[in-house]
């Protein structure tokens, strides 16, 4: 391949130029767009006609930015959010960005309309400052805007110094009040992280926050687990761990105590952990294909909370638990039933088929709390199999609110299908595949099984 000829690299160079300037553009423009949007929802729908109260579900207004920035409607966020295809809480948090940077930091956000600075830097400004005064966050606005040509990291850093000179006392509360937060966390992988390049397949990160001489013991008490496995561990001279990996083990040890006194008698702890595991029931739900569970076909096993496996994992994480065997669940099939309320196997069905909360765009986790809600209302004077796998809508509180309260109407196509459409006339169909602007393609008609009970 022959060298580039210098005019064209001026112009790859100068596109580069160019894409920063129309990328910052668009992101002021997008702000604006949402500062336009909280300005026309910022009237007391309480104050409208016959509103629903606010203990019924209904909207209200909220400061979702600092002080001095004006209320909006709490569930005027949904429709936005959609017309972005985005997750309503990023748009609810963008908004509050906007209001903070137009009626907070006035400096930073004019330096921003000249596209001096990247938008995500002056978004983080206005969180960072969030929690001050409006007259103490003008030293944060102007210390920020004399340094606007600064590096991100170095503008982020003036930033936190000014926030915690603005107010001092409030820091000082901040630094009593993170010592009382005490804690260890287990977080689970996020989508994307199992394959990043630090990240969670086949381990888990811990997190913890104590007490600063139990974190010494703590650290202490890990070493010397540690120095004991390099005696006793048995590992090949080939495969030695590193120390990290060392420390590692022995704090998955001291889960263990009867293995670490093995240690301690000079035994070794590979032998000694298989006979010593903990003895508590839990539930592992493992989604699988019959291929892959007969061992036909090489396959993933997809492990609620803890995301996709191979089937070692799997037989790995198992054999810390006693297992529970549940029954198959047939997706094929449909259950409708007469009462108002969903069993908890139709319940089951739908969060399989949908993975979760349905309303487009959704950012919610399959694990948060959901309620189930008729697309079609339910009618107790209707005809009977009201409630079932083609009538269940699960979807977070607050969507469900929204849904309720803000006009919105859900169509469910089939188990796991849904058409909405919002009270300006965007559509957005949701499948288990995600949320899409066009109607799904039609699946082979079969026929499905409908098991109708009263109750």
């Amino acid at each position: 391949m022959s060298s580039p000829e210098i005019g064209q690299l001026h112009e790859i160079l100068a596109c580069a130029q160019d894409g920063v300037t129309r990328r910052r553009q668009a992101e002021v423009d997008d702000l604006k767009l949402l500062l336009t949007w909280a300005d026309s929802h910022g009237a007391d729908p309480q104050s409208e006609p016959n509103p629903v109260p606010v203990k019924r579900g209904g909207p209200r207004l909220v400061a979702i930015g600092g002080q001095g920035t004006p209320a909006v409607v709490d569930l005027c966020f949904a429709e936005m959010a959609i017309a972005r295809r985005a997750s309503e809480i990023a748009t609810r948090h963008a908004t509050a960005d906007a209001l903070d940077l137009r009626h907070r930091l006035p400096l930073v956000w004019a330096q921003m309309q000249d596209l001096a600075c990247e938008t995500w830097v002056a978004r983080k400004v206005a969180r960072m400052s969030r929690p001050l005064s409006r007259a103490a966050v003008q030293v944060v606005d102007q210390a920020v805007a004399d340094a606007i040509s600064q590096s991100p990291s170095r503008l982020l850093a003036i930033a936190e110094a000014k926030v915690v000179e603005a107010d001092q006392t409030a820091h000082a509360a901040r630094v009593a009040e993170s010592r009382t937060r005490r804690g260890v966390w287990f977080p689970k992988p996020r989508p994307g992280d199992l394959l990043e390049d630090d990240g969670a397949a086949g381990v888990r990160s811990v997190f913890g926050r104590l007490d600063e001489a139990d974190a010494v013991e703590l650290e202490q008490a890990i070493d010397d687990v540690a120095e004991l496995l390099v005696q006793h561990g048995a590992y090949d001279d080939v495969d030695q761990p590193t120390w990290d990996q060392l420390r590692a083990e022995s704090l998955g040890l001291l889960a263990r105590p009867a293995d670490v006194l093995a240690l301690l008698r000079g035994e070794n702890p590979n032998a000694a952990r298989t006979s010593s595991r903990s003895r508590r029931k839990a539930r592992l739900v493992v989604h699988v294909t019959d291929t892959t569970l007969c061992g036909t076909a090489a396959g993933i096993a997809r492990t609620e909370h803890l995301g996709p496996m191979v089937l070692d994992q799997v037989a790995r994480v198992l054999g810390h638990r006693d297992i529970e065997i549940l029954p198959v669940i047939d997706l094929r099939e449909v259950r409708a039933v007469n009462g108002y309320e969903h069993p908890t196997d139709v319940r089951n069905r739908t969060m399989m088929r949908t993975l979760g909360d349905v309303f487009p765009h959704s950012a919610a986790r399959p694990e948060a709390r959901v309620d189930h809600d008729h697309p079609i209302p339910y009618d107790p004077t209707g005809p009977p199999a009201q409630t079932g796998d083609r009538h269940d809508a699960p979807l977070t509180r607050r969507h469900h609110r929204v849904k309720t309260h803000r006009g919105y109407r859900v169509d469910q196509l089939a188990p796991g299908i849904y058409r909405w459409a919002t009270p300006n006339g965007l559509v957005r169909f949701v499948t288990p595949a995600g949320t899409t602007l066009d109607p799904p393609q039609p699946a082979p008609l079969r026929r499905i099984p409908l098991n109708i009970t009263t109750a």
